[in-house]
């Protein structure tokens, strides 16, 4: 079964850090473009960072600077730190991978930042 599962969300206090991972299973992981995305109530869903089958990193503007991608093909993971939370970085977060017009998503993991 193809499935993305997201882990390492919740609470927080303003300019702390969390480590999310996203694992999969049932798909070969390497030739994957993996991302972050997240959705606050109310808003689009928006990119927090991308990492290629290469290695290549790209991140949303919000959150260069704060926030990085990596990923361990061995474990079948991409992982997002999160370093100097904001409240504004509350939403829910979401592990994607691409491969051409494949598109996988996970549930997410909710990640709750308190003044």
């Amino acid at each position: 079964q193809v499935q993305l599962a997201e882990s390492g969300g919740g609470l927080v206090q303003a300019g702390g850090s969390l480590r999310l991972s996203c694992t999969a299973s049932g798909i070969t992981f390497s030739p994957y473009a993996m991302g972050w995305y997240r959705q606050a109530p109310g808003k689009q869903r928006e990119l927090v960072a991308g990492i290629s089958s290469g290695g290549s990193t790209n991140y949303g503007d919000s959150v260069k600077g704060r926030f990085s991608i990596s990923r361990d093909n061995a474990k079948n993971t991409v992982y997002l730190q999160t370093n100097s939370l904001k409240p504004e970085d509350t939403a829910v977060y979401y592990c994607n991978a691409v491969l051409g017009s494949n598109v996988i998503w996970g549930r997410g993991t909710q990640v709750t930042v308190s003044p």
